[in-house]
């Protein structure tokens, strides 16, 4: 598994301006909302509601905003239904493409994906026609610092239960199964650990690599899909180069 894909994506993320963030935050309140609404508003009670608040966070999403959206949630959003949708589809160059939604209109999403998915030269596929590309995973990502060294990531991950440790150039990633990513996380955080993002992901079982021409095309087909309200989440199996990003 290679790392520089996702720890790319994370850049990208720590790199979006002010008003994008703001975007980020709306997401994250609907996230944060239909948590609430799945089951209650104490995250220690609820693993979604806590899994979104721990997302927001990383985020840099404030505390206020947080409080404010379980709040909001629990009263006037009750009636809002939002349904979780996911996507999938082949970008350019062959790459596969998942995308998650939460929506209120389905047939609005699935029109607004299938356009961009056209225009940057993709196409929208049937359910099942990639994911088998992808293993669903926990993947918990430690940024390298003088105060972290590979020999004692890997033996708090490991003591913790974790599947694997990947030394990437600029970060550990620690990967768990979905089930156990939870309860691993609270451990290694207990002993000190601080991580720049934490999720349930999928995992490309192999990256392709695409020319410049190419993955010009393919990143801005994942700034439009990832700009779209609906959208919560883009996975895919691209090898985007640090470099691109710096």
């Amino acid at each position: 598994m290679s790392g520089h894909s996702k720890w790319a994506t994370i850049k990208r993320a720590k790199g979006k301006t002010d008003a994008e963030r703001g975007k980020v935050f709306t997401k994250l309140g609907k996230e944060i909302a239909v948590a609430v609404k799945m089951g209650g508003a104490d995250p220690n009670a609820n693993p979604r509601l806590r899994d979104a608040v721990t997302k927001a966070k990383q985020n840099n999403m404030p505390n206020d905003n947080i409080t404010r959206s379980i709040k909001k949630a629990s009263g006037e959003l009750s009636t809002i239904n939002y349904e979780d949708m996911t996507y999938e589809g082949y970008g350019i160059g062959g790459s596969a493409v998942i995308v998650e939604c939460l929506t209120d209109n389905k047939n609005r999403t699935v029109g607004d994906i299938r356009h961009y998915f056209d225009k940057y030269g993709g196409s929208l596929g049937s359910t099942g026609c990639v994911s088998y590309m992808f293993n669903k995973k926990g993947v918990l990502t430690l940024e390298k610092t003088d105060k972290t060294d590979e020999d004692t990531v890997t033996m708090l991950a490991l003591e913790a239960n974790a599947e694997d440790v990947v030394d990437d150039d600029e970060a550990y990633q620690i990967i768990t199964e979905p089930s156990k990513f939870g309860e691993i996380k609270e451990i290694l955080e207990s002993k000190g650990l601080v991580f720049v993002d934490a999720a349930v992901q999928y995992v490309p079982q192999n990256y392709v690599d695409l020319n410049p021409e190419q993955l010009t095309t393919f990143v801005r087909m994942l700034d439009m899909l990832e700009d779209l309200d609906d959208v919560q989440e883009v996975w895919h199996n691209v090898n985007l180069p640090l470099t691109e990003e710096e």
